[in-house]
């Protein structure tokens, strides 16, 4: 008998134990994570629940209802794709459509621009920044019915506060929201108010978020400041800029709340919007069916641009590298 210390050295003859014997361990990590799965589902189910009942809900109800025709009271009638047909010469939507558009031309490079600009005069170290910032934010959390009084007390042809100041100045008064020719471009410069301080927010958080070892090395090679910015800030604010342009370019196609406090689409449907035409016919004249089916081209619509300008992006991306 060989030995070690006093230790047996033989091998033991009695049967070793089998790793099949530690699988029981795994249930219980499986159960573990069962109910920690079922825990997070308890959390979010509630807000789910909410937002299916809130969004997706509706979307499925009003695309059924786009297939009838049905005026809140009466029993609903099936008419297929009448109402899709519908819009297609409807003079009055079409001067909606026309009308957006100018907005949307008008708002979204302002927006952007603007927003670029007063980002980059913010992403200093100088002193009260912080009051200049909250200043330039506080106009975006202010509701739409404060937005329009300040625009009716700004631009009222009357009594308006610009006209009053063109009086004094010795000027003519200008019609503004009771012009055709003006109201929209009123409209546009309220939405920049109300809207630019996001894009602000968004550029000036992309503008902290570059290297500043990318700029000095451009100023180490002799880039002033405006080179600089062009060949280097600028070009890594681009898939900011491309969620930035998406962003405002739904909620130009969206604009309601801003002429219904206003202009009600007014003078003479110069600032009637889709959207605004949509609540016109469905809730004043008691056409659901029909202004579901105009929620539903302006769905499209929205889509299609948005789906565009992300794989135009990506291509100029692409191409780029």
């Amino acid at each position: 008998m060989s030995t070690v210390a006093g230790r047996d050295t033989r091998p033991s003859t009695e049967p070793k134990p089998e790793r099949a014997e530690r699988a029981p361990a795994r249930p219980r990590r499986s159960g573990r994570r069962f109910r920690d799965s079922l825990t997070g589902w308890g959390f979010v189910a509630p807000a789910m629940l909410i937002v299916l009942g809130l969004s997706i809900f509706p979307a499925i109800w009003a695309f059924f209802l786009s297939l009838q025709k049905w005026d809140g009271f009466s029993e609903p009638e099936q008419v297929g794709l009448e109402n899709y047909a519908s819009m297609i010469g409807n003079d009055e939507l079409q001067a909606a459509v026309v009308h957006t558009v100018v907005y949307t031309l008008l708002f979204v490079p302002a927006s952007l621009g603007l927003g670029l600009f007063l980002a980059v005069a913010l992403n200093r170290r100088i002193r009260f920044i912080g009051v200049y910032r909250t200043a330039i934010f506080v106009p975006f959390v202010a509701s739409a019915a404060a937005t329009g009084i300040l625009t009716t007390y700004l631009f009222n042809p009357q009594f308006g506060l610009l006209n009053t100041v063109f009086r004094f100045l010795g000027l003519p008064a200008q019609g503004w929201l009771e012009d055709q020719g003006q109201a929209m471009v009123v409209i546009t410069i309220m939405s920049l108010w109300g809207q630019a301080a996001f894009t602000t927010v968004i550029y000036l958080a992309a503008l902290q978020d570059i290297p500043s070892e990318l700029l000095e090395a451009a100023r180490i090679d002799g880039a002033n400041a405006w080179q600089s910015f062009w060949r280097i800030t600028f070009p890594q604010l681009g898939p900011v800029t491309v969620f930035v342009a998406i962003w405002q370019f739904i909620q130009a196609i969206q604009l309601f709340d801003l002429v219904y406090t206003t202009t009600r689409g007014g003078p003479l449907g110069a600032t009637q919007t889709i959207v605004f035409y949509l609540w016109d016919a469905a809730f004043k004249q008691l056409q659901f069916g029909y202004g579901s089916a105009v929620a539903y081209g302006l769905f499209v619509v929205t889509l299609i641009a948005t789906i565009g300008v992300v794989l135009y992006s990506r291509r100029s991306n692409v191409e780029a590298f």
